[in-house]
């Protein structure tokens, strides 16, 4: 593959993986975090950057402000690396508490206020990438374009874009909004096919059961948004976890994914990933983990897309579909 990455042709120096640090910072409760989370995520930041990942990807609400808060830990440690690293984050999620239920938030207040604690946690002058975590419902898109506009003038955020979001909301925001997206994050993995059913399933009964947002990936192809996958190792069930209590198509698939990883000489953790980096569309995986050998397992990844045949990704979603395509 020669081709290039949309954040890449956007000026961002992006990894093709990139590590997500929602695990960072220990449990999702108001206990502070420990040293021992400190060492975790340093140890994971380590072997991420050891395999070529420079890409970070953060959230507001992750582990409740802990996760930002442990990394700054790690670029206060080594502050050399903040020059050599993409930081990624999110806001306009509210978590729930004793009084409210958990809500969407992309009012000018919510996301400057967030923007500001997230820099204030990780320690640093600015974002490289800013991401509208979720649809909000109430959202008025000239309050989120003045919000923007006044981050990016300040100097605190570079570029910004959308996570969870279908075409027409894309657009919708995007009528107000004078610089285009840059990226939309959403679940896209071997367990979570939706991104491709919604593609081969037009004039079909079976499109009806399909949820992804027809047309999604063609949109953001053409207009060169970066489609990152959150969620791309499908929690482990291809690459030998807790497979016996999977059904027989994913313990299937997860036999094929060894048994291509043995041929290739490489890891079920790559295959798994390369089957989704196979995809034209250039999609960057953001890899949630804590663990160095796990992460280490990810890096022959890019390669393994490069050398996939069209018959080997098919057999692969068609394993995994757990019925022939149409």
């Amino acid at each position: 593959m020669n081709k290039v990455m949309p954040l890449v042709r956007r000026g961002v120096n992006a990894s093709r993986l990139a590590l997500g640090c929602m695990p960072f910072g220990g449990s999702w409760d108001s206990e502070p975090f420990t040293e021992q989370h400190v060492k975790e995520a340093e140890a994971a930041v380590e072997a991420a950057l050891e395999i070529g990942i420079t890409m970070f990807d953060h959230a507001d609400i992750y582990t409740r402000g802990k996760a930002e808060q442990v990394f700054g830990r790690i670029l206060q440690a080594k502050p050399e690396l903040r020059e050599q690293i993409i930081i990624q984050s999110k806001c306009g999620i509210q978590l729930s508490d004793d009084q409210l239920p958990g809500r969407f938030n992309f009012s000018y207040d919510h996301i400057v206020q967030s923007v500001d604690d997230s820099l204030e946690r990780l320690g640093i002058d600015y974002l490289d990438v800013l991401l509208l975590h979720r649809p909000d419902p109430l959202v008025e898109p000239d309050e989120v374009a003045e919000a923007l506009a006044v981050l990016k003038a300040a100097g605190k955020v570079r570029y910004f874009g959308v996570s969870n979001m279908s075409a027409p909301q894309i657009e919708f925001l995007q009528q107000a909004i004078p610089d285009s997206f840059a990226v939309n994050q959403l679940e896209m993995s071997l367990g979570h096919l939706h991104f491709v059913d919604q593609d081969i399933h037009v004039n079909q009964q079976a499109g009806t059961n399909v949820h992804f947002g027809s047309g999604l990936m063609e949109y953001c192809r053409s207009r060169h948004i970066q489609l990152q996958a959150w969620g791309p190792l499908a929690q482990g069930k291809f690459s030998g976890r807790n497979v016996d209590d999977q059904p027989e198509h994913i313990r299937q698939t997860a036999a094929l994914v060894q048994q291509l990883a043995d041929q290739k000489d490489t890891t079920p953790e790559a295959i798994v990933l390369g089957w989704l980096m196979r995809h034209p569309a250039m999609i960057q995986p953001i890899v949630g983990t804590t663990n160095p050998e796990r992460i280490k397992a990810c890096q022959d990844a890019e390669h393994q897309a490069e050398q996939m045949s069209r018959d080997e990704w098919y057999q692969l979603y068609t394993s995994a579909r757990g019925q022939m395509v149409p």
